[in-house]
């Protein structure tokens, strides 16, 4: 895993899931933690997510096969299990992983080619490949093989630049100059081993902070 994978859930309970009501089956919806992108649909009896549990890799029940099957046995294309949990009726299930190479069987990234993700979080994923391969010739390389302090002064002169379109330019001269900070924050955060989801926790707590006061 790297730094910005999200880290499991706690303990799940599975006497709360209602396996009678469908035959001891119940969907499971398999999301990308890092892009909230939906991957597959499977199906989990109690035995399947046990192995899910244990393992560390998303098992379902395979009605075709009649036999529990965990996803990549054959193909190595496994999904890193990082959280599960359920709906309001404990008749379906949310799985959270990540996936080592592409999860539908016609070798794409999602069974659903047009479900939506995050544009950042792939964005961030991208990133991540380029620090740890250093590609030749990419931009962010030469980021990465600059130094902290040299990527810090990228984000201050994105920052900037941002900062003066929202006083005196248009509207996408506002967005380009955004979507260039966003990408030298992520590059910037990467070198010092953090990611969205650190940034993401932080605002988390702030919200939950706020809403006690409040409430």
């Amino acid at each position: 895993m790297t730094e910005t994978t999200p880290s499991a859930a706690p303990a799940f309970d599975l006497d709360a899931l209602d396996f009678a009501k469908q035959g001891g089956l119940l969907p499971a919806v398999v999301q990308d933690a890092r892009t909230r992108r939906v991957l597959m649909l499977g199906y989990m009896d109690r035995a399947a997510v046990e192995a899910t549990l244990a393992s560390g890799k998303v098992t379902f029940f395979s009605r075709s096969k009649n036999r529990l099957w965990t996803k990549g046995e054959t193909s190595g294309d496994v999904l890193e299990f990082v959280a599960i949990s359920t709906d309001c009726d404990a008749d379906a299930l949310l799985v959270q992983a990540i996936p080592h190479g592409p999860t539908c069987h016609l070798k794409r990234a999602s069974c659903f080619p047009d479900a939506p993700g995050s544009v950042l979080a792939e964005l961030e994923a991208t990133v991540e490949q380029r620090e740890r391969e250093r590609p030749a010739g990419s931009y962010t390389t030469t980021l990465f093989e600059g130094g902290v302090r040299k990527i810090a002064q990228k984000v201050g002169e994105e920052g900037v630049e941002t900062a003066l379109a929202l006083v005196a330019q248009d509207d996408k001269a506002v967005l380009d100059e955004a979507a260039d900070l966003a990408f030298h924050l992520l590059v910037g955060l990467r070198a010092r081993g953090l990611g969205l989801a650190d940034v993401e926790g932080v605002l988390a707590k702030r919200h939950q902070a706020k809403a006690r006061v409040s409430g």
